[in-house]
């Protein structure tokens, strides 16, 4: 986002602005998309749509072989759960071929709602893009992309200095760790509370880096990521996801999309053949970068502004309902 040039070379004209972004480093694919595309906004979506067939709003035609779905917001309900008909898309996906990744900003340890409905790889995006884990093997991290700690300190001092009042947590592949003054937002039995300089030290034994965050009590939360970006931009990969002011920070050339792409790479997939779904700035390049990409209709204004397709909420089953209809547009 979560939640960032030279010009694209690929096929998207008039009414938009796309920018090619190098590849990062240890990324296999070609290159990085994010594109803004500038489409009126849809109220009131109740099933998939998308913009009057131009060239700048036509989707990919290539065959989908994988589904990237981030999880909040997204595939899972309000209530944090996975509705029948979502759980029998996503069934009938795998069972017709495609391949679905879940991609999500959680930790790994936050995977248990949809563990059940990992099929074929059993692999998660978790994270934004620091962790691949294998659902199907205990949570076994098989991917780490840590965000070294001199670095996550260097976030720590400009981000304080600019914003006095935030605090901070460290998330670990061994859980979180967190400053006295940030929310608990969840309760961590084994987590340790102490100043972020402490729990940057590189005598902790918890394990890799792989995401800071940062929480302010008081600004709006697009105020705080302009901000923190502006003063600490060159230390990590800055973005959001929460309706708070608390961002998520990873290692430079880390995200969703990177680590989707490194995956895609690997099984011989390109970005056409992907279709990925999203709500929250930590989405963008991952929409950007898939051949197909939905927003949400319950998306951020971001979001929506920079993605043609739209599909229902998340509390309509906004992903099942553009499954169905890839399914029945299948040979």
């Amino acid at each position: 986002m979560a939640p960032s040039v030279g010009a694209g070379s690929d096929n998207r004209t008039a009414g938009e602005t796309c920018r090619r972004r190098p590849a990062q480093e240890g990324t296999s694919c070609a290159g990085l998309y994010s594109c803004r595309r500038h489409v009126p906004e849809n109220e009131n979506v109740t099933s998939a749509t998308e913009q009057p067939e131009t060239p700048a709003t036509r989707r990919t035609t290539a065959t989908p072989r994988l589904i990237a779905t981030d999880l909040d917001g997204t595939l899972l309900r309000d209530d944090k759960t996975v509705s029948d008909r979502t759980v029998a898309a996503l069934a009938a996906a795998e069972e017709a071929g495609i391949e679905v990744f879940f991609v999500t900003g959680r930790p790994a340890r936050w995977m248990d709602v949809v563990r059940d409905h990992v099929h074929g790889h059993g692999l998660a995006i978790c994270a934004n893009g620091a962790v691949v884990v294998d659902l199907h093997d205990g949570g076994r991290f098989v991917k780490v992309r840590p965000l070294e700690p001199d670095a996550a300190l260097a976030v720590v001092h400009a981000v304080r200095a600019a914003a006095p009042g935030a605090s901070f947590a460290v998330e670990r592949t061994s859980g979180i760790h967190y400053e006295p003054r940030y929310p608990p937002f969840q309760t961590d039995p084994y987590a340790s509370i102490a100043p972020a300089e402490e729990l940057l030290s590189s005598d902790d034994d918890h394990g890799p880096v792989v995401k800071l965050l940062a929480f302010h009590p008081e600004l709006a939360p697009d105020e705080f990521l302009e901000l923190a970006r502006a003063v600490a931009g060159e230390h990590g990969v800055f973005t959001r996801s929460s309706p708070t002011a608390l961002l998520e920070i990873s290692g430079p050339g880390v995200s969703k999309a990177s680590t989707l792409a490194q995956c895609c790479a690997e099984r011989g997939i390109s970005p056409d053949e992907v279709v990925a779904f999203g709500d929250m700035p930590n989405d963008l390049e991952m929409l950007g970068w898939a051949g197909t990409a939905y927003a949400m209709a319950n998306a951020h204004p971001e979001v929506l502004a920079t993605t043609t397709l739209r599909t229902a909420a998340n509390t309509e089953d906004g992903v099942a309902a553009v499954i169905e209809q890839i399914l029945h547009g299948l040979p």
